[in-house]
């Protein structure tokens, strides 16, 4: 029998705000993380220090943000303003303090509930805020959001705004790195979405003329069926093309500057405003999938005081424009009934181009649907026992904090996925397994999805056949040995995702696993290495000729050993493709053999020989 706890006045505990945010950082930027995810808890630090230089830009202060990173340490200066030096201390250490509670004053604001700075605070070991305002300037020193040192209102001939560095701290975000590309990332949806607006990024510059027309120009790859088109209207901007090589949706969607990953109720009212207008114009009842199949769009709107489903404002929830305006259905299907209809009508080689699209896409689906019942009723077969899924409790849908750690391993072989599956987190971590190499999809169509099997059950594990709205995993993690077949086999997978499924990638859901290559031990010690540098460092802290193991294949890794490769400390590379190069990777390693690919190959090929002898 359990012994009895007392629930006494003694049992009772009011934390701190600091230390509420420290011990529920999940309530307020969404997971930790080591910054391998582009929605890892760092990330989302810079962001929340970043949307409130934005929301000053907004207002009419200030066109240039500053920003550096070195090492761990990140530095913001926007020329706003500046936090009124009175209430310095306040701002960034008190909840529910802040001035965006004056719908006046921050009408579309970012942020509205006062804390986005101060979780910056309480979960950075050092955090200095420093405002200048008319001719005076005041700062204040914070480790994990309490107060160290507070300087006294001082004379300053520097611009007026407000500067933030911070480090955030290690005992929360363990051993962690930023990675370029997703700052940068972020760094150039800020930029087009604040037209004007000029971003220092370590020395580098980020500034947008046309908005989310230079977005899709960016981010698209391969060819495209018809120019994009820009529309613009108050507090609205769209733009949208078809791909005329991807399958799939692809949409970036945003709500007062805020990337909204997940999409939201503004995104949803777009996929339907475009299936309308464009059913009206051609006053044909076209089928919602064969209008969207392809479609490469963006839209941008504005909302006064926008709700949000968590506190990393990754999905909008609001269902109105504002107290008083219309819904958000009605504003952007309004928008587009008015403003895409009249650009259709005065672009006919444009409104013929997404005609054909349509019939071709209408063409394919009639095509599939046999295959595709057939392909489904196998799927609902093999889910009721599906050898190859060990799947886990948890999914993204689901309402637990743990659901973007959702994790689903592709491994090859049983022995590896074996070791996986008796090491893994049966909560959050799933496993799939292949037999042998997939096909390559390389050029083929959608058709081969459902007539291969193990394609049909991976997306059926995925749940991602009508897109990657409903995806259960968070994660997908490539875990494949570290030798020429593993190398092909990551390839023939990432050719699949690009080809049918190219959004898993672009939002950062794909990685590939890193386990060590070898192990280095003596009596008191072992290490494992990831890189033959890693090896030549552990032999000389070791000395005295410790025990060398080079590891072939992720089957040699004993359970145990496993254990400590998919915890907590887990390595993974993200697989980021960058502009341009999605097409041409794909064509250079899984298109039709050429002697440029083979001289590559024999160039670059490393031997174990050279690992072990380096």
């Amino acid at each position: 029998m359990s012994k009895e706890v007392k629930y006494t006045e003694d049992s009772i505990r009011t934390l701190e705000w600091n230390e509420h945010i420290r011990l529920r950082p999940g309530m307020y930027i969404g997971k930790l993380g080591d910054g391998s995810s582009p929605d890892d808890g760092i990330y989302i630090l810079l962001k929340e220090t970043l949307d409130n230089c934005i929301d000053e830009f907004v207002m009419g202060n200030g066109k240039t943000i500053e920003v550096t990173i070195k090492e761990k340490t990140v530095r913001v200066r926007d020329y706003g303003r500046g936090i009124p030096l009175g209430k310095l201390v306040d701002v960034v250490s008190k909840i529910n303090t802040g001035a965006k509670y004056d719908s006046e004053a921050f009408k579309k604001s970012v942020g509205l509930n006062g804390v986005g700075t101060k979780a910056v605070n309480a979960l950075s070991s050092y955090f200095n805020v420093q405002a200048f305002r008319e001719g005076k300037t005041k700062s204040a020193d914070f480790s994990t959001g309490n107060l160290t040192k507070e300087t006294k209102i001082v004379e300053s001939d520097a611009r007026m705004g407000t500067l933030v560095s911070f480090i955030p701290d290690e005992k929360i975000f363990g051993n962690y790195h930023f990675i370029n590309e997703y700052v940068e990332k972020m760094l150039w949806n800020y930029a087009y979405l604040n037209t004007g607006l000029t971003i220092v990024y370590n020395g580098q510059k980020f500034y947008s003329e046309n908005g989310l027309l230079d977005l899709l120009t960016q981010n698209i790859n391969g060819p495209i069926l018809y120019p994009t088109i820009h529309l613009r209207g108050y507090d609205i901007e769209v733009a949208l093309t078809h791909s005329n090589q991807q399958y799939g949706e692809e949409y970036y969607s945003f709500v007062n500057g805020q990337h909204t990953t997940q999409g939201g109720t503004h995104q949803g009212a777009f996929r339907e405003a475009v299936v309308k207008t464009i059913r009206d114009f051609f006053k044909k009842d076209f089928e919602a999938v064969d209008v969207r199949t392809s479609i490469i769009a963006a839209v941008s709107i504005k909302v006064q005081e926008p709700v949000f489903e968590s506190q990393t404002k990754t999905k909008l929830g609001s269902q109105d424009i504002g107290p008083k305006g219309p819904s958000v259905k009605a504003f952007i299907g309004d928008f587009l009934k008015n403003e895409l209809n009249n650009f259709l009508h005065k672009n006919p080689e444009t409104a013929q181009a997404i005609l054909q699209k349509i019939q071709q896409s209408e063409r394919e689906r009639k095509d599939l649907q046999g295959i595709q019942k057939l392909a489904r009723d196998r799927a609902k077969k093999s889910n009721l026992h599906n050898k190859k899924l060990r799947d886990c409790r948890i999914h993204m849908q689901s309402n637990d904090e743990r659901k973007l750690d959702t994790t689903l391993f592709i491994c090859e072989g049983d022995s590896a996925s074996g070791s996986i599956t008796k090491t893994r987190d049966v909560n959050v971590q799933a496993v799939f397994s292949l037999k042998g190499k997939p096909l390559n999809a390389f050029g083929l169509t959608k058709k081969i999805v459902y007539e291969n099997e193990e394609f049909n059950l991976l997306q059926a594990a995925l749940n991602i056949e009508d897109g990657i709205e409903n995806l259960r995993y968070n994660n997908i993690v490539v875990a494949t040995d570290a030798d020429v077949d593993g190398m092909h086999i990551r390839l023939l997978l990432m050719t699949f995702f690009l080809q049918f499924f190219p959004d898993l990638v672009k939002n950062g859901h794909v990685y590939i696993l890193q386990t060590p290559l070898f192990r280095v031990r003596n009596k008191k010690e072992t290490i494992y290495c990831y890189s033959d540098q890693e090896r030549k460092d552990a032999i000389a802290k070791l000395g005295s000729k410790p025990e060398i193991t080079r590891f072939k294949g992720l089957g040699e890794i004993s359970p145990d050993e496993f254990k400590l490769f998919i915890g907590k400390d887990m390595r993974k590379d993200p697989v980021i493709i960058g502009r341009d190069r999605i097409v041409d990777m794909l064509s250079y390693y899984m298109g039709k053999n050429t002697q440029e690919r083979q001289d590559f190959i024999i160039d670059n090929l490393v031997v174990e020989k050279d690992l072990v002898e380096g």
